[in-house]
């Protein structure tokens, strides 16, 4: 998982001001690091609509970004076994379902 100065020196080198992709980024805090999970970006550095769309609900929903970031990673017997990060090229209405019905405990 790359470290949230690295992503930013790398999307410095993608656009002129990456400052607003980097208010959108799923972060992960560990210790004193932030970091943010590989499955949030495309190749070239581009963030992923579907993530973008469910981190905005998961926020709304006000579960914390290292509770998102484990129910990506995590098998859900909603999603019928599968992980949230391995369906991202569908359509994000299961996810979406999925993510509201989970039962979260903060």
């Amino acid at each position: 998982m790359p470290a949230l100065a690295h992503v930013h020196r790398r999307l410095s080198e993608l656009m002129e001001d990456p400052e607003p992709v980097m208010r959108q980024l799923v972060r992960v805090f560990i210790d004193d690091g932030t970091f943010c999970p590989g499955f949030q970006f495309l190749p070239g550095g581009q963030l992923r609509p579907q993530v973008l769309e469910l981190f905005q609900r998961a926020l709304e929903l006000e579960i914390p970004h290292n509770y998102f970031t484990v129910w990506m990673v995590t098998a859900s017997g909603e999603l019928a076994g599968s992980r949230p990060v391995d369906l991202l090229k569908g359509s994000p209405a299961p996810l979406l379902r999925a993510l509201e019905s989970s039962r979260w405990r903060v």
